[in-house]
Formats: structure tokens, C-alpha cells, sequence
């Protein structure tokens, strides 16, 4: 019964210490750096403006100055159209990160990256969502971090669907 019992406490404090990371990296690092400054390209946006061009895969009304984007590896923008650019919790999804990551780099000359860092387990180990395992414990990044593939990811996605297309 101790051992039931401490084994118990030991996931509790997993999972809240999990949760308070993903708050921390998402929530509160994403609004930090996205309110930032003005960025000229907000990639990826959902709901949250960026200040100049948001663009994502999904429409999104009331989103001010919003570019509906067909593809994230052939961006609708010329090259180096934009001097900043922030893309915020999307790599970890995509299948093609490298790829993304050079369009990126393309239509902007400056490219910011938020993505989950290792201490974020929640979203790390999130195998309905995320495809990429960044090996960073940083969320802001201005290069591609190395990364890995989620382990059991694509057969979770492939069997369940994956919850948030990207």
C-alpha cells in the first residue's frame, strides 16, 4: 500500500509539474515574445496578431491583416518580403520541420522560432499532436535546433488523426 501510495504522489507531481511547464512555454513565453515587438510576418498565428501579416492554414476572422496559407512549404510571399518573422509552436508538428524552416528563411531575414523545450513534457511527449522532438531546453530559437522524430507519433496520428494540423 506505501509503495501504491508513493508511486501515486510521483505521477501527481509529474503531471503538475508537467502541466506548469506547458503553461510556462506556451502560454507565457509565446505572449512574451510575440508582444515583443512588431513582427512583419506572424506564421502560424491562430488567433494572435503579430502586428503586420498574419498568416496561417486555418481561416481565422478577426484576425487583422490575415493571408490564408494553402501549404507551409511554399509560403505565398516573396523572397525576403519580410524583415522579422515569428513562428510560434507549429515545427513541432509539421512533417517536414528542415523544410519549413528553409521557407521561412526565404520569404523573411530574420526568422524567430518558439517550440517546446525538453522540460515541457507535456507537449514533448504529445503523440496526438507533435511529430518533433526538439532537443533544446530553450523555447526562443533564431536556427533550427536538432531534433528527433516522436517516438509512436506517426502511428498514433495515422490511427487517431492528428488534433492539430499544421
Amino acid at each position: 500500500m506505501h509503495t501504491i501510495l508513493i508511486i501515486l504522489i510521483v505521477i501527481g507531481a509529474i503531471i503538475i509539474f508537467s502541466s506548469i511547464a506547458h503553461l510556462i512555454s506556451y502560454f507565457w513565453m509565446k505572449n512574451r515574445v510575440v508582444r515583443s515587438q512588431k513582427w512583419d510576418l506572424n506564421i502560424c498565428c491562430g488567433k494572435t496578431d503579430g502586428g503586420g501579416t498574419n498568416a496561417d492554414i486555418f481561416k481565422h476572422k478577426g484576425v487583422p491583416n490575415f493571408v490564408h496559407v494553402k501549404s507551409v512549404y511554399k509560403l505565398p510571399f516573396k523572397n525576403k518580403q519580410f524583415k522579422t518573422a515569428i513562428c510560434s509552436h507549429t515545427l513541432e508538428h509539421v512533417r517536414h520541420p528542415d523544410k519549413f524552416y528553409k521557407e521561412l528563411n526565404r520569404v523573411a531575414k530574420e526568422v524567430t522560432i518558439l517550440i517546446p523545450p525538453l522540460y515541457d513534457l507535456g507537449a514533448v511527449f504529445d503523440i496526438f499532436e507533435h511529430r518533433w522532438i526538439f532537443l533544446t531546453c530553450k523555447s526562443k530559437h533564431k536556427t533550427l535546433p536538432n531534433h528527433v522524430k516522436l517516438p509512436l507519433a506517426n502511428w498514433v496520428q495515422k490511427k487517431f488523426g492528428q488534433l492539430n494540423h499544421a
